[in-house]
């Protein structure tokens, strides 16, 4: 948020529909910069910046969204069975965007 005003305005963040990331959130520049480490997929959405002194107040929308290579929502795990008895094998991956799964055996698709 770039603002250049007399009398100075008080510079107030908030995240539409959500909360700050509590913890992982600082200000800089008298308020300026907005700052978020540690960012998750969580953190996506429109930020807004809002500048206020006696004469009026004036805002700005930043949409984030945070891209994420495809990880493990619950790891595959090794079957070992017997001739006869069923085997579930379960593959559930996420990302951002959300990754395409395919199944293959012996490196030939099912």
């Amino acid at each position: 948020c770039f603002c250049l005003s007399r009398p100075t305005p008080v510079i107030r963040w908030i995240k539409e529909g959500g909360e700050l990331p509590a913890n992982r959130t600082f200000f800089e520049n008298f308020k300026k910069t907005l700052k978020i480490i540690d960012v998750s997929e969580a953190d996506s959405g429109n930020y807004k910046c809002i500048a206020r002194n006696i004469l009026g107040s004036v805002h700005h929308v930043i949409s984030v969204t945070v891209k994420a290579a495809p990880y493990w929502i619950t790891a595959p795990r090794n079957l070992v069975l017997s001739p006869g008895e069923d085997g579930t094998l379960i593959c559930r991956a996420n990302g951002n965007p959300k990754p395409n799964i395919s199944w293959l055996t012996n490196g030939v698709p099912i």
